[in-house]
């Protein structure tokens, strides 16, 4: 009696229907039957425009690593059972991930009223059992393939052919949307399982490269491993490792990220460009 006393309300015992010893209740079950709290938080239906506003920016800035369900698999984790998300309620928690970055994820330029749109749409999503939390359209390929073409020509043609690189590559990716997270984010991921390129990309992306200056002129290049405030590691071309210490801005650090380009045009894609570009793309065979 005094445990039970202890316990929360919601976890207390709690008498089993029916009589006594021997008695047969209207209810099967333990005769002291605990009443758990949910596994994942109730929340009130957020209003229909703040969710289409969410469901707008996470299309363009979240989609392509986290899925269109949020279960992640296309390089980014999944949201639903991700511990700071549950753990969320107006986009608080998730706010300083978006706008600094973590990781592989890159930081992304956009207000915190966006991001508690953002919130609120991954937060409308059932999280429960796979078929329930599964929200895959029939087709991503709902878009103008003549206007992706203009746009590929005004975004993308400076650095990309499609008689060069890109010839025939919706015959090498025959999903769309492994074609569509292969080229918004090529080093994120492009589908299930390793690929030809970095992060299991259906593409074939080289990795980033770091040159490190020292303060008597030798200079140290190879491929990151990491960076953060205080070392450096990469790995050169003999395939050793070797991590310096960072002083501020001693000793010089350069990245050279292969992807810059496209993290730069991650902002500005809108949801319309995502799909005309991928129904575009998925005619060059």
């Amino acid at each position: 009696m005094a445990l039970a006393a202890q316990l929360p309300a919601q976890l207390s015992p709690q008498p089993a229907a029916g009589g006594g010893r021997g008695g047969r209740g209207a209810a099967a079950g333990p005769p002291a039957a605990f009443v758990r709290p949910p596994a994942y938080p109730e929340r009130a239906p957020a209003d229909p425009a703040v969710l289409e506003r969410g469901k707008a920016i996470y299309g363009v800035q979240c989609n392509f690593c986290h899925g269109s369900d949020a279960r992640g698999g296309e390089g980014g984790p999944n949201l639903l059972r991700s511990e700071l998300v549950l753990n969320d309620d107006k986009g608080e928690l998730i706010a300083p991930v978006v706008q600094n970055g973590r990781g592989e994820m890159p930081k992304i330029s956009i207000t915190r009223e966006q991001i508690s749109d953002v919130a609120a749409y991954i937060h409308s999503f059932k999280v429960g059992g796979y078929d329930v939390s599964r929200m895959v359209p029939l087709s991503i390929l709902v878009g103008d393939a003549k206007a992706g073409e203009q746009t590929f020509k005004t975004m993308c043609a400076s650095c990309h052919s499609v008689t060069g690189d890109l010839k025939g590559i919706a015959s090498k990716i025959t999903d769309p949307k492994a074609l569509q997270n292969g080229w918004l984010m090529p080093g994120g991921g492009g589908g299930r399982g390793p690929g030809p390129g970095r992060g299991g990309s259906p593409f074939n992306v080289p990795p980033v490269t770091v040159t490190v200056s020292m303060a008597n002129g030798k200079k140290s290049e190879g491929r990151l491993v990491r960076i953060d405030d205080f070392i450096v590691t990469l790995t050169d071309a003999d395939g050793t490792q070797k991590t310096f210490r960072r002083d501020g801005d001693v000793p010089k650090v350069e990245i050279h990220d292969p992807l810059k380009a496209h993290k730069d045009l991650l902002p500005k894609y809108s949801d319309k460009d995502i799909h005309n570009l991928t129904s575009y793309l998925v005619t060059i065979k």
